[in-house]
C-alpha cells in the first residue's frame, strides 16, 4: 500500500511544504507525536494555531490603525504570533514575525506595515497549502482503511 499513487502524492505534497521553506523541523517533531490513537494530532495543532493567530492578526490590524503607534503593544502581539508559529514549524511566518519585531524595536511604522502585509501573505499561503495537504492525507487514510492489505 505504501506505493499507492495517493500516498505518493501525499508524500510529495508534504515534501513541497519543506522545499518551499514553509515548514521546518518542528513540524516533523509534531508528526512524530502522532500515532494510530490520535491520527489527526498535527492537524488539530494547526487548526488551533489558525484560531489563535486569526485573533492576533485582528489585534495587530487594529493596533496598526491607531496613532501614535504603540510599538510595545505591537511587539507583544507579534511575539505571541511568532511563538505560535515556532511551535509547529511555520518557518516563513516565523521569519516575517522576527522582521516585524525588528521594525517595532526600531520604531519604524512603515516597516511594520510592509512586513505585516507580507506576514499575512505568507500566513495565507501556508494555510491554503496545509489545508490541501491535510485534506489529501485524510483521503489517503480513508482509502487505506477502506481497502484491507492484500
Amino acid at each position: 500500500m505504501e506505493g499507492s499513487p495517493l500516498l505518493r502524492q501525499v508524500a510529495h505534497q508534504r515534501q513541497t511544504l519543506f522545499d518551499e521553506g514553509l515548514l521546518d523541523e518542528q513540524f516533523v517533531q509534531l508528526e512524530e507525536l502522532q500515532d494510530r490513537t490520535n491520527p489527526n494530532f498535527v492537524e488539530e495543532i494547526v487548526t488551533t494555531y489558525y484560531q489563535d493567530t486569526s485573533r492576533l492578526i485582528l489585534n495587530i490590524e487594529q493596533e496598526l490603525e491607531r496613532r501614535p503607534l504603540d510599538f510595545g503593544r505591537l511587539d507583544g502581539y507579534v511575539y505571541q504570533f511568532k511563538g505560535s508559529s515556532t511551535s509547529f514549524g511555520a518557518k516563513k511566518v516565523k521569519a516575517e514575525c522576527s522582521l516585524f519585531r525588528e521594525y517595532c524595536r526600531a520604531g519604524n511604522g512603515e516597516g511594520c506595515m510592509r512586513t505585516f502585509q507580507q506576514l499575512k501573505r505568507e500566513y495565507a499561503t501556508l494555510k491554503r497549502k496545509l489545508e490541501a495537504y491535510f485534506q489529501l492525507a485524510r483521503q489517503a487514510r480513508l482509502t487505506q482503511t477502506a481497502s484491507p492489505p492484500g
